[in-house]
């Protein structure tokens, strides 16, 4: 197994790759990850047996530490469906040989969560504790539905919908992102004092690069007011909500419900998972308790995302 450090050059080979891996996604498109570039010391591997790309692994460094990528929700090791347990072992050995050989002494790992994988692709669980003796080191409750075979709404959900419909709130899918940026900005400063990940002229241009991946859905007062939206990102399997917020009004008139019982009963009904995201925060349990209510109220129930880390030592 030949682990080799990944160049701009290499670029096509491996957006191909990752488009027929059985367990990557857009977001590991280097289209995506190469956004904000300038922010990593990019180090991500790819991986030969043969000659044949097995995987890959989008990473950046710091100093001493490997990262999978700190610059995405989720990454880990992305795999042909040819890989096969013994052969992903031999490449977290080949991986932590090249590690030694550049001076990189450990690793946080960001594996993708199931509910992703177009078939499964868990083998690298597997060597992180056999061949790796990784520690789970973090763990980040997020809610996903299952469209097709949904749990029932909360009684507070499903009224809340009712009434936005009944006071006139329309639902449609848009471009005006730049509708829909202030009202996130400023709901993230004001709830949590931050900003969201991208700027608008970020999402913009990733909008561009990916025009059926990325989507925006607003809710509107009957006047064509912006009440609420959030921004989808939709994969083979999975729809995720990568943005949700809204106006004081939009809350008190129930917009967010609004949106996702059109998002999940009618447009991506056939789609096999809609995940709301993470609710973490440094509350009980490390949980953001009424976002979660929120999210569980919709019938979402939880997925887990994971970070590792181990040592890397020699063989």
């Amino acid at each position: 197994m030949n682990c080799k450090l990944y160049h701009p050059d290499q670029a096509a080979e491996w957006n191909a790759f990752v488009a027929g891996s059985k367990n990557g996604t857009f977001l590991l498109d280097r289209r995506y990850m190469d956004y904000h570039s300038e922010r990593f010391t990019d180090h991500s591997l790819m991986f030969y047996d043969d000659g044949r790309l097995a995987a890959v692994l989008p990473a950046n460094r710091s100093g001493d530490t490997l990262y999978s990528h700190q610059g995405l929700t989720y990454g880990g090791l992305i795999m042909s469906e040819r890989c096969k347990t013994v052969e992903v072992c031999e490449i977290f050995e080949a991986m932590n040989r090249h590690l030694l050989e550049n001076g990189i002494l450990r690793v946080w790992y960001k594996p993708v969560p199931h509910i992703y994988h177009r078939y499964p692709a868990e083998e690298d669980l597997y060597a992180l504790f056999n061949v790796c003796h990784a520690r789970l080191v973090r763990r980040d409750a997020s809610s996903a539905i299952i469209p097709s075979t949904p749990v029932k709404w909360n009684r507070d959900r499903h009224y809340a919908a009712n009434k936005a419909r009944t006071d006139g709130i329309t639902v449609e899918q848009s471009d005006a992102f730049e509708v829909f940026w202030p009202i996130l900005e400023g709901n993230l400063m004001k709830t949590y004092g931050a900003a969201p990940v991208h700027c608008l002229e970020e999402m913009l241009l990733l909008k561009k690069r990916f025009p059926n991946e990325i989507r925006l859905y607003l809710a509107r007062k009957a006047d064509g007011e912006p009440l609420a939206g959030t921004v989808l990102y939709v994969t083979p399997k999975v729809v995720h909500a990568q943005y949700i917020s809204a106006t004081p009004e939009g809350k008190h008139l129930h917009a967010v419900d609004a949106l996702f019982s059109r998002i999940i009963r009618e447009d991506f009904a056939a789609h096999a998972y809609i995940d709301l995201g993470t609710s973490s925060d440094d509350g009980r349990y490390g949980l953001n308790e009424s976002l979660i209510y929120q999210k569980e109220g919709f019938g979402g129930r939880g997925v887990c995302y994971d970070q590792y880390v181990w040592e890397v030592t020699p063989q």
